[in-house]
């Protein structure tokens, strides 16, 4: 497959987004909401010590950037 997913916190995973361009809306519970012009997705990022592969990967889809990208940021 390609690039290996650098797991990180949700804390960890709102800065990054914002450096791509997403801006946090609100927070409801333990989940922040970022939307970013252009986008129809809303990202709903938990705000857990670790967020799981598979949620982090599908964070990353719907935001329009590569694993490789998000691991840079």
């Amino acid at each position: 497959m390609g690039e290996t997913l650098k797991l990180c916190s949700g804390p960890e995973a709102v800065r990054k987004f914002q450096k791509a361009g997403w801006t946090a809306v609100r927070q409801k519970g333990s989940h922040v909401m970022m939307t970013k012009t252009g986008y129809q997705w809303t990202l709903s990022v938990p705000q857990h010590k670790e967020l799981g592969p598979g949620l982090l990967r599908k964070l990353i889809s719907q935001a329009g950037i590569t694993i490789e990208t998000f691991n840079g940021l």
